[in-house]
């Protein structure tokens, strides 16, 4: 009871020095979480209004009207009167909450007039983002290290907070989100967008956010939808409409991406050359990283996953047999199963290299897979 003592005081004293509210919703950065946080306090108050009339109410007539006193018990089978006033006055008052709610309700539902259409698919486990006025899409995934989940490290203070590819969206832009699922369903939570939408397989919900001020926001599933339901975090940047503009530029391949370096005066601009091939090492390792990342989640990472859902691939026959199989199962996923198709999650290169970090680990010894043979196993599928 001590120990539950001091963690209660730990957790107020840590709100109270990071200044957040404490036990109570925050504001939000969009209308529709300053509407929801109005709401909330509005019906606090009024609760509050109507238990400190109720009690004092009742502790007036306990203490007024106590046994001590030589008052003696009332007694009366009903009382009409009362028994209208006990009835109507919470019809009012919940009529009167009734209004103000519905309200925010409308607001919510309001998608009309957007200015900007985003498709969130919910995966097992990830999200899926397309701008569909911009064909552009992404996969989301969480970049927390396979050793700080499984404690081998120590714990940072963005644990499970960061992906590889955060949402991306203008500030003072009525952004409308199309929600759904691919698998199970999932739910799409940002606290500070005011959003929490439930995304289910076959149907697509809506909501809408407009961000008042830049900055990084966080959120994460809020539907228990799996083994890893804790590992598929949001992040969602909102930067100005310039330099939002200037993102989807660059995504589309039509600006520079600024990383290289900016050459000296006097000198030639570098020129940029395409990617060398990887080395073995260099593919097991980027294999590695995306195994860890995307399919440690069923396999585990010592790859003998956990059957007989998701099946070991420590000396499997997929991953020990003919490579074509492997593709076929990697690239196509397989159906009736959790196995999902990953020819579009990952690039070419990507494929290749956790195909064949998956035949040369746990004591498998295979053939290294090359981009040529992803990109022709799609190919003869597609054909």
């Amino acid at each position: 009871m001590r120990a539950a003592h001091c963690t209660l005081l730990s957790l107020l004293f840590a709100s109270v020095s990071h200044g957040a509210p404490i036990f109570n919703l925050t504001p939000g950065v969009t209308p529709i979480s300053h509407d929801i946080y109005d709401l909330h306090m509005t019906i606090f108050w009024v609760c509050v209004a109507i238990g400190l009339v109720v009690f004092s109410v009742m502790g007036y007539a306990i203490f007024k009207h106590r046994k001590s006193k030589g008052f003696k018990v009332a007694k009366f089978h009903e009382h009409l009167g009362l028994e209208i006033t006990w009835t109507i006055v919470p019809v009012i008052i919940l009529t009167l909450m009734a209004i103000p709610a519905t309200q925010v309700l409308s607001h919510i539902r309001n998608t009309e007039k957007s200015d900007i259409t985003i498709k969130i698919t919910g995966f097992q486990w990830k999200w899926r983002y397309e701008y569909v006025d911009q064909g552009i899409n992404f996969f989301s995934n969480i970049t927390t290290p396979q050793d700080e989940i499984h404690n081998k490290i120590p714990k940072t203070a963005d644990y499970l907070r960061t992906v590889d590819h955060p949402l991306v969206v203008p500030i003072h832009k009525k952004i409308r989100f199309l929600i759904t699922s691919n698998d199970v369903i999932h739910s799409w939570w940002v606290r500070d967008l005011g959003t929490k939408q439930d995304a289910i397989p076959g149907y697509i919900h809506e909501s809408w956010a407009r961000i008042n001020r830049p900055g990084i926001y966080h959120g994460q599933c809020a539907e228990l939808c799996g083994i890893n339901h804790a590992y598929m975090p949001i992040v969602v940047i909102a930067m100005a409409e310039k330099d939002f503009d200037n993102w989807i530029l660059q995504q589309k391949g039509l600006a520079p991406v600024p990383t290289l370096p900016v050459a000296t005066p006097g000198q030639p601009q570098a020129v940029a050359t395409p990617p060398k091939p990887m080395t073995p090492d260099e593919q097991m390792a980027k294999g590695k990283q995306v195994f860890e990342g995307t399919c440690a989640a069923c396999h585990q990472v010592t790859g003998e996953g956990l059957p007989p859902t998701y099946p070991a691939l420590k000396g499997s026959k997929i991953a020990t047999g003919p490579v074509a199989d492997h593709l076929h199962i990697v690239l196509f996923g397989k159906p009736g199963t959790a196995m999902q198709s990953f020819k579009d999650q990952f690039s070419d290169e990507e494929l290749a290299a956790v195909i064949t970090y998956e035949r040369n680990s746990w004591g498998n010894k295979g053939e290294a897979v090359t981009v040529q043979e992803v990109t022709d196993a799609k190919s003869k599928t597609s054909s």
